[in-house]
């Protein structure tokens, strides 16, 4: 991260690209035992989450993000009572998992306290759902939880990480699959956030193959813009035991809450992938 005339700027190694924000202020910073979390005030994009260097969100374009990453499995799966989010710390996947009326518990299990704290002081918009009596907010280890939780009790499993370093390393690899995989009951569904489609297809496939390597045998990559991230492409990865994607057309149509980018008709497009991912993927 540098900083040149008030921009704050990302480079971005992997994908030889940059992304900056014009800053006003600098707002909090917090040297957690995990990571250093910063908050800024820009000039055009809201507040602005900083997570050991690296755009975490912003006001303005994190519901790209967050709605992407619950509501296609949600509208996915036939009745998604009981969901686990590992990470998610800012709260703001909770919320969208929160609007389905027939989700009856959503755990959330971020290693870092801190950057729940940080949303509810600079994002209480994401954390408005952490009051319901629905959710259990638990502030510990993803990969243990999911290696202890009971076989076949989760509908929906949704990993909400960081890039694959760091806290979140441990997040993408077989072990952990294995886990979720265990845990999920025969319909359920597996949400990885996926990285970028246009410059990191070759993670995505490292990582279905690890997924596969798990038991997991049938996967699609959803991909989604997502303006403060590499590239300004984004993805999550559904993966499942053996059903197929089809969603709940009507049920999403009448949704009947308010959402800035999902929709039916977004979700009957997405499923379908640009030819050039679809051929990289193997899905051509």
């Amino acid at each position: 991260m540098t900083a040149k005339d008030n921009w704050y700027i990302e480079h971005f190694e992997p994908t030889g690209s940059a992304i900056g924000y014009r800053v006003s202020a600098k707002l909090d910073e917090v040297q957690s035992p995990f990571q250093k979390i910063e908050i800024y005030q820009t000039t055009d994009w809201g507040k602005l989450m900083l997570i050991d260097g690296a755009v975490m969100l912003t006001t303005r374009d994190n519901f790209f993000y967050h709605e992407m990453i619950a509501h296609p499995a949600l509208f996915t799966h036939p009745d998604p009572q009981r969901v686990v989010i590992i990470g998610g710390g800012d709260c703001g996947t909770l919320r969208e998992v929160l609007k389905h009326k027939g989700v009856r518990s959503a755990t959330q299990c971020d290693i870092d306290e801190q950057v729940t704290r940080m949303s509810e002081k600079y994002f209480p918009e994401l954390c408005e759902s952490n009051g319901d009596p629905r959710a259990e907010l638990l502030f510990d280890d993803g990969v243990a939880y999911m290696k202890n939780c009971p076989a076949g009790s989760v509908d929906v499993v949704i990993v909400d990480s960081t890039d694959p370093v760091g806290p979140a390393e441990g997040l993408f690899n077989k072990a952990f699959y294995e886990s979720c995989f265990r845990a999920l009951k025969d319909d359920g569904i597996l949400v990885q956030q996926s990285e970028s489609p246009l410059a990191l297809l070759e993670l995505i496939n490292e990582m279905r193959g690890e997924m596969r390597k798990a038991g997991f045998s049938t996967f699609k990559t959803l991909p989604f813009p997502q303006p403060c991230y590499p590239t300004g492409w984004w993805s999550v990865t559904l993966a499942r035991k053996g059903q197929g994607f089809d969603f709940r057309e009507a049920d999403a149509a009448g949704k009947g809450f308010d959402t800035g980018y999902y929709s039916a008709h977004l979700h009957t497009g997405v499923l379908v992938a640009p030819p050039f991912v679809a051929r990289a993927l193997g899905e051509a």
